[in-house]
């Protein structure tokens, strides 16, 4: 479970019934709710939403959601150890060896392109495989950001449309003074929920999708290079060294004692 994202939006609830209640008390909290601006804004934003998609990338864009509160990321070091396992059984023992030692392999991407090399496959047509698997992975993921995104765009602009709406039917009826600023206010409620929708749930969504599509391109990266030079017949430490420049220097200091650990 990402921790992150669950208290990043309880907190976001939290800021802004705060800003509602030390403004204008606990009665306040009723002036920011209207039924015709939620549908208006809501409505609309998704409709605008589908229209941009089909129908199948905007269900999954939006099931979707589901990933933001999944820890399921891979730590980088074990990979890379696990590869350097590898190399080193190929080492000794020869690539043939790699079929039995791949039955351990859970990832089914490093698998597969394990059992690639296995089977003889030629190098550049190994890289080829692995390569569009990888960028078809990319572009699922990129769908489900889109919609977010999307989202996250039309969200304000219908709560505009909504203040629009609210102020020209405010304008039409001036007769009595009174009523202009609750009409005012009002219309100005529909921004606040488009600027809300944007800010506090499609944006924050689309970024940690982007997160993750980051880091699980990283790993397979990672694995792809792996392999092509366990391929090759290079030193596993050589490899190990090769693959470590993927990470951040303190990062490379967590693998190097994952495996000194290991090794024990």
């Amino acid at each position: 479970m990402d921790i992150a994202s669950i208290v990043g939006m309880l907190l976001g609830v939290v800021m802004f019934v705060f800003g509602v209640l030390s403004n204008g008390g606990v009665a306040s909290l009723h002036s920011m709710w209207d039924t015709a601006s939620f549908i208006i804004t809501i409505g609309g934003s998704i409709a605008g939403t589908l229209a941009s998609f089909k129908l199948a990338d905007f269900i999954n864009g939006v099931k979707s959601i589901k990933l933001i509160f999944k820890d399921e990321v891979q730590d980088p070091a074990v990979v890379i150890n696990q590869i350097i396992s590898l190399s080193n059984t190929a080492r000794k023992e020869g690539l043939l060896a790699l079929e039995e030692a791949a039955n351990g392999i859970e990832d089914d991407f490093l698998k597969k392109g394990i059992m690639l090399v296995v089977d003889g496959t030629d190098p550049e047509l190994v890289r080829g495989i692995m390569e569009t698997d990888l960028a078809c992975v990319e572009s699922r993921h990129k769908a489900k950001i889109a919609v977010w995104e999307k989202w996250a765009e039309l969200g304000p602009a219908w709560g505009m449309i909504g203040t629009l709406i609210g102020l020209i039917l405010m304008l039409k009826n001036m007769e009595d003074a009174s009523t202009i600023g609750p009409a005012m206010a009002t219309a100005l409620v529909t921004t606040l929920y488009g600027s809300l929708l944007a800010n506090w749930l499609c944006n924050p969504i689309a970024g940690k999708l982007k997160l993750n599509n980051d880091n699980e391109m990283m790993m397979k990266e990672i694995s792809v290079e792996g392999i092509l030079s366990i391929q090759a017949g290079e030193n596993p430490r050589v490899i190990e060294e090769k693959l470590k420049s993927f990470l951040a220097p303190s990062a490379r200091n967590t693998a190097q004692e994952s495996e000194a650990g290991g090794e024990e």
